[in-house]
């Protein structure tokens, strides 16, 4: 979206809600259902829709193979001529990498990777990211628990182990 511009409105229900219909969405815009799908066929084809999504809970669908979840903040020296592009583009290439984003502050990168254990996360941070040339520094943060994500409050199951304490 060029900046200035205000999202669509067709674009923000399905931001909202990606399975709603082209039919529901006419609907809730009082506007013509031939419009509405044009419009989807065209952010789709210039690429403002990327993908359709679901938001998982995973906690309430893993077994035992469950996967673990860094935050890596890194600091590279940027490149000359090409910044810190070339660089974030051969990190968020890597398959174990879910996202990247270059930020403001101490670190340039974040990267959010996910592995099979915290082992196989440090295998990637030592043996991939932090020996490519022009990484200064990583910190990796572990993943505990998820509250919320991508504007949805993930309910946890029902299980409470601690100890009641009573004074």
């Amino acid at each position: 979206m060029k900046e200035g511009v205000k999202m669509d409105e067709i674009l923000e229900i399905l931001e909202k809600d990606g399975r709603i219909t082209p039919e529901e969405i006419a609907k809730m815009l009082k506007r013509k259902l031939s419009d509405v799908k044009a419009a989807i066929k065209k952010y789709e084809k210039n690429g403002a829709i990327l993908k359709y999504k679901a938001v998982i809970n995973k906690d309430l669908v893993r077994g035992e193979d469950s996967s673990v979840r860094a935050l890596i903040e890194v600091s590279i020296v940027p490149q000359k001529d090409v910044g810190f592009d070339k660089l974030a583009e051969r990190i968020y290439s890597f398959p174990e990498v879910s996202s990247c984003y270059l930020i403001s502050g101490t670190y340039d990168l974040l990267v959010i990777i996910e592995g099979k254990s915290i082992q196989t996360v440090s295998s990637f941070v030592a043996e991939k990211l932090s020996c490519l040339e022009n990484v200064r520094r990583t910190t990796t943060h572990f993943l505990l628990k998820k509250y919320k994500e991508d504007g949805v409050i993930l309910k946890q199951r029902e299980e409470n182990k601690r100890i009641a304490i009573s004074y």
